[in-house]
């Protein structure tokens, strides 16, 4: 009886949980008219599957090149977290200092500090460089994660002592030991914070829209705000364009969720 129960129930959370995946396609493969319609179907009565070439042929809204974007900020944001984080995590919790509780509250403190209290100074500094509707302007100010450095900090302080010792005995550098001993053995970890970045920084929003002013820079997120505010929305194509960003998200989801429960528990963040 309780297996059943529990079936049960992992049947109706699977329902709720692909039920707006659902909607998305059966409108996206859908004409406008039988979106919009007073009576309800499961499928179109016709598959359109041109409205796949439609949205893809969108004059004033390159929606392959924002695609294109999106992939090329995740992966430099992804990358540089990678580094910037994970050197500053190794610093906090190995290196002597005597001031690193202060720079570490310091880095924790800037949680606490809503995201928009920061989008004006950073826009200042950002147009002041002249990396607005740029690469850089999009990637470089979310290279700095301080959840992403803290995350490096818990995992680090568990990392094995002993074989950073023996790197040191053989005559390696702390230079030496983090790259060719502690980041080949936590692979794993790194791999846990990287697909935490490629989710955040593929789904942000606020950031590139202020920053993107023109199309050849904007993301898949500012293409989407474009099809929706459009003078003459096309709901099938919104639906579709929708269906299509989140697309990569959730194979990758799919193919590493483990990295992210084993982020989660390596970090020392254990419930």
């Amino acid at each position: 009886m309780k297996a059943l129960a529990r079936w049960t129930a992992l049947l109706v959370a699977t329902v709720l949980f692909l039920l707006p995946f659902y909607l998305l396609l059966r409108n996206g493969l859908s004409t406008r008219a039988e979106i919009t319609a007073p009576g309800w179907t499961f499928f179109p009565s016709t598959v359109h599957w041109e409205n796949i070439g439609e949205l893809f042929s969108l004059q004033d809204v390159p929606f392959a090149h924002s695609l294109l974007m999106s992939a090329v900020v995740a992966v430099a944001q992804t990358a540089g977290v990678l580094l910037v984080c994970s050197l500053a995590g190794y610093g906090l919790a190995r290196i002597p200092y005597r001031h690193s509780k202060k720079v570490l509250y310091a880095v924790i403190a800037t949680l606490m500090i809503p995201t928009s209290v920061t989008f004006v100074p950073s826009f200042v500094v950002v147009s002041t460089l002249g990396w607005v509707s740029d690469l850089r302007g999009l990637v470089i100010p979310g290279i700095f994660s301080a959840f992403s450095v803290f995350l490096f900090r818990q995992y680090f302080l568990d990392f094995p002592r002993e074989l950073e010792e023996a790197g040191r005995m053989d005559g390696l550098s702390r230079w030496g030991v983090f790259w060719r001993i502690v980041v080949p053995n936590s692979r794993g970890f790194f791999a846990a914070i990287a697909v935490i970045t490629v989710i955040g920084s593929w789904n942000a929003f606020l950031w590139p829209l202020v920053i993107a002013q023109s199309p050849d820079s904007w993301t898949v997120q500012v293409a989407l705000s474009g099809l929706l505010t459009s003078q003459n929305p096309q709901l099938n194509l919104l639906f579709l364009a929708a269906a299509v960003s989140i697309l990569p998200i959730v194979l990758l989801f799919a193919f590493l969720q483990r990295y992210l429960v084993r982020g989660v528990t390596e970090s020392g963040l254990k419930g």
